[in-house]
């Protein structure tokens, strides 16, 4: 474990961290709604992708509506790190509950708003204009949303429990997408496919308001998270670490973190965004085909999401790291044959190896990208990190879709996850496991009285481990001096 002084004084039992079992559990609410309705529009929008590229850009080439649609999409993902560096900055000065109340206004305001937007039909080119200011503002409130949220569940977690309660995180942005696309093919049937473009595709947006209205609610009660307290306690709460200081002490975890993110949201932008349009567009299934496969696959998503974070916090997150991006490099090429098979049963089959890659990696992501930055700059260099490697992983859709256009290869997505998949590979065997130890810098915390007694003398055993290496490692070079010095008649 990374050592902790408090004051300038060795750590005892009075500075672990109890944590309240009901405040971390709200948390987890809160948190997790707040990136259920960011993946909500996510859902909502990659499964209308198709009606908005018909009403927004009627004046193109039909074959290029859709890419047009899904690079509107793109374009909130550009802006991201500019919403990271000011949420980022601002959450590490002011605390992340308050960052966190903000973001999820902006997000519920701007997903609103595109419901209520005028099309091509009426407005012309006003229209797409509109559309990609509103994604631009989504972008910038997103790019505090994610970061901030997983800082914040990192810094209420007991460490032995950490996994699995980051895990609920990205439960909730299954379940929204899910709940989006459910709501779109629900809306679809009911009102059927020319009603819902003429209007229906308005409704999923704009029940985003009652949704947001419930997250910020959920958030405003909450309590600044202990870490961030004792931070604010400490003699450096004052101090300022510019940018440039963060991009240099902390290269390379900021490295880790950006393959990390570029493995993970790669896939998942390829699975939950891309694939309703690559299998109505490209392999010419039915509309409702891809929707009625693919939302029983991400139902079962969610019994697995949780699973993968318990487990890694008894084996670890490293392992599951190696597991989805081995699966990513050797099993994509078949899955994606197997989608292209005309047969619903391979096709699920293809869609559940991609689904199983994806849950292996986003079960543990949120867990070990807090664990990597101490709690002065854990917000701001993490939201830096990771929105940068988002710009990329949110071009996945807009790139693969004009690939498999331009080429007609439609083993383009396949390859594509296998590059990422080695990415992956590399990341994982440069990075050091996090499981079941104290955030960086941080004290260890528990969940009872007797659990922190444990973590303190495993905390203060391996303090001894380490100290006694860095003896061995004196003693051995003390007689290489000393070997050196004997060879020369002038150095005793």
């Amino acid at each position: 474990m990374r050592g902790f002084r408090r004051n300038n004084k060795p750590i005892n039992i009075n500075d672990v961290s109890i944590v309240d079992d009901s405040k971390s559990k709200q948390a987890i609410k809160a948190a997790a709604l707040g990136n259920a309705i960011e993946w909500f529009d996510f859902g909502v929008y990659g499964y209308v992708a198709i009606v908005i590229g018909k009403l927004f850009f009627a004046g193109v080439d039909p074959k290029y509506q859709t890419i047009l649609a899904l690079a509107t999409f793109s374009i909130a993902f550009v802006f991201r790190p500019l919403g990271g560096i000011i949420f980022g900055r601002l959450g590490d000065k002011y605390g992340r509950q308050k960052i966190l109340a903000t973001t999820v206004i902006l997000m519920t305001v701007s997903t609103f708003a595109i419901g209520l937007l005028p099309t091509y039909a009426t407005i012309g080119i006003l229209a797409p204009i509109l559309l990609i200011l509103i994604k631009i503002i989504q972008g910038v409130s997103v790019g505090g949303e994610y970061t901030g949220a997983i800082v914040f569940v990192a810094e209420y977690a007991p460490d032995r429990k950490r996994g699995f309660m980051e895990s609920w995180l990205d439960f909730g942005s299954i379940a929204g997408f899910l709940v989006g696309a459910g709501t779109v093919s629900l809306l679809t049937y009911i009102l059927g496919q020319q009603t819902f473009e003429d209007w229906g595709w308005r409704i999923p947006f704009l029940l985003s308001l009652p949704l947001g209205l419930v997250g910020l609610y959920l958030r405003h009660s909450l309590e600044e998270t202990p870490a961030f307290k004792q931070l604010s306690e400490s003699e450096d709460k004052n101090k300022k670490i510019s940018f440039k200081e963060i991009l240099s002490k902390y290269k390379r975890s900021m490295l880790l973190c950006i393959g990390i993110v570029l493995c993970t949201n790669v896939t998942y932008y390829m699975v939950l965004t891309y694939l309703p349009s690559y299998l109505t567009d490209n392999l010419k299934y039915e509309g409702s085909l891809g929707s009625d496969l693919i939302i029983p696959v991400m139902i079962g998503m969610l019994f697995i999401q949780p699973l993968v974070g318990w487990l890694s916090d008894k084996w670890g997150r490293r392992p599951f790291i190696f597991a989805g991006s081995l699966s990513l490099l050797f099993l994509s090429y078949p899955a994606f044959l197997l989608l292209d098979s005309g047969v619903a049963t391979q096709i699920t089959i293809g869609l559940i190896i991609l689904a199983l890659s994806l849950n292996m990696l986003i079960g543990v992501m949120a867990a070990t990208l807090p664990a990597l930055f101490p709690t002065q700059v854990r917000f701001s260099a993490l939201a830096i990190a990771f929105n940068i490697s988002i710009v990329i992983a949110g071009l996945t859709p807009t790139v693969t879709a004009s690939l498999v256009s331009s080429t007609g290869n439609l083993m383009i997505p396949a390859y594509y996850l296998m590059i990422f998949g080695v990415i992956g590979l590399v990341t994982a065997s440069k990075l050091k496991e996090t499981a079941n130890k104290p955030l960086f810098g941080g004290a260890p915390m528990a969940m009872s009285e007797a659990e922190a007694a444990e973590l303190l003398e495993e905390f203060h055993g391996t303090i001894e481990e380490r100290i006694e290496k860095i003896d061995a490692q004196i003693l051995a070079l003390q007689k290489k001096r000393q070997g050196l010095a004997d060879k020369h008649p002038e150095i005793d």
